[in-house]
């Protein structure tokens, strides 16, 4: 199997077989959870951790990620096109108010993304290239229910031996269907912003405070458990000035990241009935 299936297949059968089995207020589920997961990948040598034990829709995280980086809040600005992931975090106004690359871009009145380019063309060396999407002042400490507070709330980049290494830090990871998209999209956010920094792809790097499977995707978790893919490694092959054209919400950068990807997976039938807790 490929690199990332083994880990994931074996974050689930830790989280299967010692999970603590909890009562989440918010979802009224239950969830089994573990606290401070970690695992880190080379994608280069390892493979682009695309989740292979079971079909997921490879446009979703790819327009979404491409869509943090025009720093839009709202979904019909070029996402909904792919993918209407979003739409049950919007407001009456159609906006995601806490939308990740708004956050990275506006939010705290500094583009984050931009600062962190020119940080580290001038000096790679920097370790303070820190983005985050956390607001001390709107989200969390207060009993007060949201369904969309920040879960991916700050990721960390190094140029290391001219590569760049991304570290990915969540609050929160539903593992059965957040935790496979938000791992494909970061990396590919690393692929990112490492052609525009025109260095190597280094090591991605992922930290989970709470690692939890919801009561409604047990089944499922024991089906990925079952399952096996003798599947070779997936290569990324990023269009040119990628992270240009996703600033112009150039949507057929979306279309040619995907039809790539898509070349090279082939993946387990999907599982059925896999509904996301909100």
């Amino acid at each position: 199997m490929m690199k990332f299936d083994e880990i994931y297949q074996n974050l689930i059968r830790n989280l299967v077989e010692h999970g603590i089995e909890e009562y989440s207020e918010r979802t009224k589920l239950r969830t089994k959870a573990l606290p401070g997961i970690h695992f880190k990948i080379n994608p280069e040598e390892d493979g682009f951790p695309l989740l292979t034990l079971r079909k997921i829709p490879v446009t979703a995280p790819v327009a979404e990620q491409i869509w943090f980086l025009t720093g839009s809040r709202k979904p019909e600005e070029l996402l909904r096109n792919f993918t209407k992931i979003w739409d049950s975090f919007t407001n009456p106004n159609d906006v995601v108010t806490v939308a990740y690359g708004y956050r990275w871009r506006k939010h705290f009145g500094r583009d984050q993304i931009t600062k962190l380019i020119e940080l580290l063309e001038q000096e790679p060396s920097s370790r303070h290239g820190v983005i985050v999407a956390w607001d001390p002042a709107q989200d969390g400490l207060s009993l007060f229910k949201k369904k969309n507070v920040p879960c991916p709330y700050t990721f960390t980049v190094n140029v290391i031996g001219g590569k760049l290494h991304l570290h990915n830090t969540i609050r929160s990871n539903d593992m059965i269907l957040g935790f496979p998209f938000d791992v494909a999209g970061f990396c590919l956010l690393q692929y990112i912003l490492a052609q525009k920094l025109n260095v190597g792809v280094g090591t991605y790097s992922h930290s989970i405070s709470n690692a939890h499977i919801y009561e409604n995707h047990y089944e499922g978790a024991n089906k990925i458990l079952s399952r096996k893919n003798n599947h070779p490694p997936i290569k990324v092959n990023l269009p040119e000035n990628t992270f240009e054209r996703a600033e112009k919400k150039d949507a057929s950068v979306i279309t040619e990241i995907v039809e790539n990807l898509e070349k090279q997976y082939h993946p387990l039938p999907k599982i059925t009935g896999l509904k996301i807790a909100l």
